[in-house]
């Protein structure tokens, strides 16, 4: 990067400036066989009791109580009924041949009044009495029972009284009645296929689903940030051939998915949206000072300080830019990721670049420092100023429109891409996709369905859906769908820069409390340790170390 340009060279003032749970399988408590006798035989102990052959091997978990098992305890059996659990139990004597011929007349003995009587032989049993007979009969129907509980009523009740196989699917940000818009046509074509959808709370989610997978209570499929591979690598089952090839991934989607979901030539996740950190300008701020929408850093400075407006000591009261700081800035993770991948940093390892970081980390905090400054700590944090008014230029994300015309309808303001370095057009892409989990019992009709949501007439008709309760949907994923969008200047920003989008481990509103909450915190700590005069470059190596040691241990 030494004959590239960065953000120092360009600034050289100081002064710059968001299942169906598994049944638990029946469990009865079968009678125990009645006694042959009422004692056993002197000379042969009591059996250890044995187990109920009701009793499942293993416990099975309860859903909604993640970790709880059922031990059903064994049902005793007595030790009459052990030992006639054989055939030679249950005869005294050797059985007679019935068809052997008659055995020739033998010479009767009389014994004398003197000698002793020997006591009459046992009476010979025949091996197909009906005694015999009806024990077999009911051994065999206790098979036919037992054949018909594990093939026929334990996966009815896991996959639904109708027979239907079930699969789970958590979603983030769609409310069900939306999502139903396709489901149901999937399972029009699959009839033999029922999906449960359930919108999850972003808060603790990652948490939830790390556990429920763990304990295999989790959803068939789930929606991840494409900066969670990490952590759900070994937990994602790779995706079929038959949802799709590595060719049609590589044909639809964005170099930043194939970057991001695809690892060692296998995908393990699918994006469902795209999402691009874009720039938000005050429309009547920029007009009333003359100014035109800046495209390129430098103009970008002289735009911020000419917007920006201080009173008599000093204190700002309206804002060029919102950069600079790091706790009142929305997005600031992502914003400070644009800086260090635009100069050149490499946003997976930055210890190979540590110049490129310094510089970045100097050029971002120049707005916040000294008397050219054009934001600082005191203030709201960035959306909120950029809604009530206060603010000329916002960074942010396809979602703060929606928060920015909830606060204020009446705001008129544009959105347009990110300003650049020469020769250098990068974003920062955020979004979701959707995985399965390796632990499904239903992966073939998991993936199925993860097909359908990825076709282009599905993505066109949840966009519909969604159209109809908000200003628009989610920006389209596949990359054949990006010029319908053209016409609408709210959307088609976001989806144009997605084409030159990278990705960043640095990212907000994850609320992961994992690996982009730990980053965060280092990137955190390095603004502010330069906010209080520390050098960019003890900064930077402050941030490098800890970095290294957070990707160390997700593996990277």
């Amino acid at each position: 990067m030494d004959d590239k340009p960065v953000f120092s060279s360009s600034n050289n003032s100081s002064s710059v400036p968001p299942s169906q749970p598994p049944k638990v399988p029946l469990t009865s408590d079968p009678a125990q066989s009645p006694p042959l006798s009422n004692t056993p035989p002197a000379s042969v102990p009591p059996a250890e009791p044995k187990p109920s052959p009701w009793e499942p091997k293993e416990a099975i978990q309860q859903s909604g109580q993640p970790g709880s098992t059922l031990n059903p305890t064994p049902t005793p059996v007595s030790a009459d009924a052990t030992q006639a659990s054989s055939f030679a139990d249950t005869q005294s004597a050797p059985q007679e041949n019935p068809f052997s011929p008659p055995a020739p007349p033998q010479e009767v003995y009389k014994p004398s009044s003197g000698d002793p009587v020997a006591p009459p032989p046992p009476p010979h049993s025949s091996f197909f009495s009906l005694g015999k007979i009806a024990k077999i009969l009911i051994g065999l129907v206790g098979v036919f029972l037992l054949f018909l509980l594990i093939f026929k009523v334990i996966p009815g009740f896991f996959n639904g009284s109708s027979g239907k196989v079930i699969i789970t699917y958590w979603g983030l940000w769609e409310d069900s009645p939306i999502m139903q818009t396709v489901i149901a046509d999937f399972e029009r074509q699959n009839p033999n296929i029922k999906i449960d959808y359930s919108k999850q709370d972003i808060k603790q989610y990652r948490e939830k689903l790390t556990t429920r997978i763990q304990n295999g209570t989790g959803a068939d499929i789930f929606t991840i940030h494409n900066s969670w591979l990490p952590m759900f690598r070994t937990t994602l089952a790779p995706v079929s051939q038959d949802a799709i090839t590595k060719d049609d991934f590589l044909r639809n989607f964005y170099p930043v998915t194939q970057k991001d979901l695809v690892k060692n030539g296998a995908i393990y996740a699918v994006p469902l949206e795209i999402d691009t950190l874009s720039m938000y300008v005050n429309s009547g701020l920029l007009q009333a000072a003359g100014i035109s929408v800046p495209t390129n850093w430098q103009d970008f400075i002289t735009a911020s300080r000419q917007l920006t407006v201080k009173d008599q000591s000093g204190k700002i009261q309206t804002s060029g830019a919102a950069l600079g700081t790091f706790d009142n800035i929305t997005h600031a993770p992502d914003i400070i990721s644009l800086f260090l991948a635009q100069n050149g940093a490499n946003l997976t390892d930055l210890s190979s670049t540590p110049t490129q970081v310094s510089d970045a980390l100097k050029f971002y905090s120049s707005f916040a420092k000294d008397e050219g400054k054009v934001w600082d700590t005191t203030l709201d944090p960035s959306i909120s100023s950029f809604a009530k008014g206060n603010l000329a230029i916002y960074f942010g994300y396809s979602w703060d429109f929606f928060a920015i015309k909830a606060a204020n309808p009446n705001l008129q303001f544009g959105i347009v891409p990110v300003p650049h370095l020469p020769g250098q057009n990068q974003t920062i892409a955020s979004y979701w996709g959707a995985g399965v989990s390796v632990k499904s019992r239903h992966q073939k009709e998991a993936f199925l369905f993860m097909k359908y949501l990825i076709q282009k007439d599905t993505e066109q008709n949840l966009y519909a859906a969604e159209s109809k309760t908000r200003f628009f949907g989610e920006p389209y994923a596949r990359v054949d769908l990006a010029q319908s969008l053209q016409d609408n200047p709210v959307v088609f920003p976001f989806v144009s820069q997605a084409p030159s989008a990278v990705s960043s481990f640095f990212s907000s509103d994850t609320f992961d409390n994992a690996l982009n909450s730990q980053m965060n915190t280092y990137l955190g700590n390095a603004v502010r340790s330069i906010l209080n005069d520390t050098s960019p470059q003890s900064a930077a190596d402050a941030l490098i170390k800890g970095v290294s040691q957070v990707l160390t241990q997700y593996g990277k």
